[in-house]
């Protein structure tokens, strides 16, 4: 079971952004990433996401979206909250802070960062870094409903046990390539949400 120290330890030092050419895609391996990179757009917009991880006596948990269903990209999906950064904020730490907020109302004097994954392309375009953080218990939550239907949180025990991994063959552009989603409940993570979760995965399971 990953602890609070060992996250606080493997992303400790961590800066946010870097080389796109080493973004990685749906938290598939970087081989397959730099191939699948080559079909998307050459042009890209900056985004930033906030991976909640609320800090609970019984344990840790991961606080994801479920994307409302009217809204024109990724409709009804599963998400971290998060969106473009403007030109207002500083730094991806401040869009993943703000559109939190706007998006769930999850005040930001709750969070505090860890630090960063590397950062993943969205085939609509986006290229996204996760910020990483602790959520204390204790807040409250107020939805944008014209964004966000429902807010949840698995155990993060359960993300990163390797038998709730199941693996998905897609295709994109003419290839075939392995992807995992990750259901739970009534829920299914899947797509770029899953892809940074599984990231989460490995970082903390190889260093």
């Amino acid at each position: 079971m990953a602890s609070r120290q060992l996250i606080e330890e493997r992303l400790r030092g961590s800066q946010p952004g870097g080389d796109p050419v080493k973004a990685l895609i749906a938290g598939l391996e970087p081989a397959q990433a730099v191939e699948l990179r080559k079909l998307l757009p050459a042009e890209f917009s900056r985004a930033a996401v906030l991976v909640p991880i609320v800090d609970r006596p019984e344990g840790l948990s991961v606080l994801l979206t479920q994307r409302a269903s009217h809204l024109k990209h990724h409709p009804g999906q599963v998400s971290f909250p998060g969106g473009r950064m403007e030109a207002t904020d500083a730094s991806p730490w401040d869009t993943a802070l703000r559109e939190t907020e706007e998006e769930i109302g999850l005040a930001r004097d709750h969070v505090s960062l860890v630090g960063y994954l590397a950062d993943h392309f969205v085939i609509s375009g986006y290229l996204v870094t996760p910020a990483v953080a602790f959520v204390r218990e204790g807040f409250e939550l107020k939805l944008d409903l014209t964004e966000v239907d429902e807010v949840f949180e698995v155990p993060l025990e359960f993300v990163l046990d390797p038998a709730n991994h199941v693996a998905r063959e897609r295709r994109f552009g003419g290839h075939t390539f392995q992807a995992f989603d990750i259901p739970y409940q009534r829920h299914n993570i899947w797509g770029a949400t899953a892809g940074m979760l599984m990231t989460l995965y490995r970082m903390l399971r190889e260093g």
